[in-house]
């Protein structure tokens, strides 16, 4: 870590505890926002609400609609959402690491970038 006379030690400290805090409260926002929309589509739609949608057909197939999201729907919004939770956490991890390292660096606040 390098010494900056502008900001003291504690307040870089300080800083990157912040810092730390801000990733990890979205990290834990981004997963309850996900898990939320997981227990949707399985447990809502495969289950509570699977009668009213198997009024429907899944077009090309013939099978009810509240059957394939029990069967298939939560496997395949599981895989979509692991994609989504990959990408989101790449780009939240990249402002995170540059956020971090201006703060090692010592750069004034008012240099900082807001991405």
């Amino acid at each position: 870590m390098s010494s900056d006379p502008k900001m003291p030690a504690t307040d870089r400290h300080e800083a990157e505890r912040a810092c730390l805090r801000r990733y990890w409260r979205t990290n834990l926002a981004v997963v309850s926002i996900l898990l939320a929309i997981w227990a949707f589509v399985g447990l809502g739609c495969g289950v509570l609400l699977a009668d009213r949608l198997n009024e429907f057909r899944l077009p090309g197939t013939g099978y009810p609609l509240g059957f394939w999201f029990a069967q298939q729907g939560s496997i395949a919004t599981f895989v979509l959402i692991v994609l989504a939770y990959c990408l989101i956490m790449n780009r939240v991890d990249r402002r995170h690491h540059d956020e971090l390292s201006r703060l090692r660096a010592g750069t004034p606040a008012s240099e900082r970038s807001s991405r």
